[in-house]
């Protein structure tokens, strides 16, 4: 299942004290590299098992679950997240990608492309749209939570 939607990160009317720049939105997503546990509820452990300028391996913990993924960066464009398969799930992939159609615009475009388990792919697409839902309120968090650790320094 293939999914994108963006977010607007500084709407009309919003108060300035509020806003962000794109290098703060970019710190902010970088912080979600290095730790993800503010940006996904119930998350244990974020260990870094190698960093580079263009690509992280970690290890992600939730209780006994362990998953591993790749983030793949392109400095202050885009990040992609590449969950690898597991015993548990069939990984998948997600893009967010810093969007800035006309000056003074800023937005971020998050592309998701979910692997379902062969064999089970009519039952897993019964749940596409509550995993879109569920996705997208998480971005929505995401994009809260860079909004308060900018705010907060």
């Amino acid at each position: 299942m293939q999914f994108e939607h963006r977010i607007q990160i500084n709407p009309p009317g919003m108060s300035p004290a509020e806003t962000l720049s794109r290098a703060q939105l970019w710190a902010g997503l970088m912080s979600r590299v290095r730790d993800a546990r503010p940006f996904m509820p119930g998350l244990d452990a974020c260990e870094i098992l190698h960093w580079s300028d263009t690509r992280v391996e970690r290890r992600l913990r939730w209780g006994a679950l362990a998953v591993e993924d790749r983030v793949v960066i392109e400095a202050d464009r885009w990040l992609r997240f590449e969950t690898s398969p597991g015993a548990d799930h069939n990984g998948g992939l997600l893009t967010i990608t810093i969007e800035t159609p006309t000056p003074g615009d800023l937005f971020l475009r998050f592309g998701y492309e979910i692997r379902f388990a062969t064999g089970r792919e009519i039952e897993d697409a019964a749940y596409s749209e509550f995993l879109r839902q569920a996705y997208a309120a998480a971005d929505t968090d995401t994009v809260r939570v860079i909004r308060e650790l900018t705010h907060s320094e």
